[in-house]
């Protein structure tokens, strides 16, 4: 394993092989991996783990329409179908349940154009998901309130690849996966501030200074002015926020249903007969922590999609900024111009799902060993050269 030079710390300060930015599940699922390859890792978090974007309930985990096939669907593809492995071990090892199930997913058809292009569908996901998971149409739910039949006027999509997983589970075992970790530094409540471009030195916000082999910002929307910085680009340029609305509640349901989505309305059945709905998606917004009545007309048409829901009780509403970068997909892999600087962020609704895979991409970088590829619409340079395209959004 070859790992790159490390810029010296000042004297009786650790020099991690990789300083994390951000304890949000791709910034976990990075130290977990990067830990079990033998790096020294050293993860800064300024607030709570999980505290921004992954402090969610949802946890749908669903794949990208199989037409079109291309490198970042593949990815994804490809994500979805480890991760249930992925988290088999991870439950080995820590003993703590991650909520995760295959119960695939119901998609409501509310026109004949949309169950025509549904039909169509049907032979790329076969070439594209192979025979495992289905891909089908059917003229009516299994059962007439999951969703509504009513809602389904011209049948469903009914396809076995999707998932859902217990977001405050997953980082819980996440967290005691690290903390057996000899060579693994959680510093909780410290920030990082500054990265140099060209000494491989960080600064932090209680004070010190910090060498490193290689840095990650895995710290959602903070880490986008960060690269426009290294960038010489506008701090906004490079990516924002999204605010999204969700709700939990006692349903009652049983665990193996299928997700529901419809007209970008969640309803995801949980562990001890929780049910999940959400979300919204706002660009615009004056408190991100805020829930307010568009969270309640979320939960209104969720009522309406699964009568099962209709009259459970609301027992957490959530929300919160998921960041979104300049050109939409994730952006992975090296900063230019900034030796050592690595980029994990803008998963924005699918982080969940491909957070061990990106992982994997950049442990690859780091130790000069064979990984997945990278999309090239993740590449850094991609979302850097959208961004240098549009100087009126700065």
């Amino acid at each position: 394993m070859a790992v790159a030079d490390k810029a010296a710390s000042p004297a009786g300060q650790a020099t991690p092989d990789l300083l994390i930015a951000g304890a949000g599940v791709s910034g976990l699922w990075l130290a977990l991996k990067a830990t079990r390859a033998g790096l020294s890792v050293t993860l800064v978090e300024r607030g709570n783990p999980g505290g921004g974007a992954s402090g969610g309930f949802l946890g749908a985990l669903m794949p990208h329409s199989p037409e079109r096939w291309n490198g970042k669907k593949e990815f994804q593809f490809r994500a979805l179908v480890d991760l249930e492995d992925e988290i088999a071990r991870l439950e080995s090892e820590t003993g703590v349940p991650c909520g995760y199930r295959r119960v695939g997913r119901i998609l409501p058809l509310t026109s004949e154009r949309g169950r025509i292009t549904a039909i169509e569908r049907i032979p790329e996901a076969q070439a594209n998901w192979g025979e495992v998971f289905g891909y089908t149409v059917h003229h009516t739910p299994d059962r007439g309130d999951w969703p509504n039949i009513l809602r389904a006027p011209h049948g469903v999509v009914h396809e076995t690849l999707s998932a859902r997983i217990s977001p405050p589970g997953l980082l819980e075992a996440l967290l005691t996966g690290l903390a057996v970790m000899p060579n693994f530094d959680f510093r909780l409540g410290v920030e990082l501030v500054e990265l140099s471009a060209t000494g491989k030195l960080a600064r932090l916000s209680d004070g010190s200074t910090v060498g490193f082999g290689h840095a990650a910002l895995a710290n959602g929307i903070d880490a986008f002015p960060m690269i426009a910085r290294l960038a010489g680009l506008p701090a906004h340029s490079v990516g924002g926020g999204v605010k999204g609305q969700a709700a939990l509640m006692d349903a009652g349901a049983p665990p193996d249903l299928p997700l529901v989505y419809d007209d970008g309305v969640y309803v995801i059945a949980h562990e001890n007969g929780r049910v999940a709905v959400g979300s919204t998606s706002e660009n615009r917004f004056d408190d991100p922590q805020a829930t307010d009545e568009r969270l309640d007309e979320v939960i209104k048409r969720a009522r309406k999609l699964c009568p099962l829901i209709k009259d459970a009780p609301v027992i957490r509403r959530w929300a919160g900024v998921r960041p979104r970068a300049v050109g939409r997909d994730p952006m992975l892999g090296p900063v230019p111009g900034a030796p050592g600087v690595l980029a994990m962020a803008g998963g924005f609704k699918i982080s969940f799902g491909i957070a061990h895979r990106m992982a994997d991409c950049l442990v690859a970088e780091i130790t000069g060993e064979a990984g997945p590829e990278t999309p090239q619409s993740f590449a850094v340079t991609s979302h850097l050269a959208k961004a240098a395209e549009q100087p009126a959004k700065s």
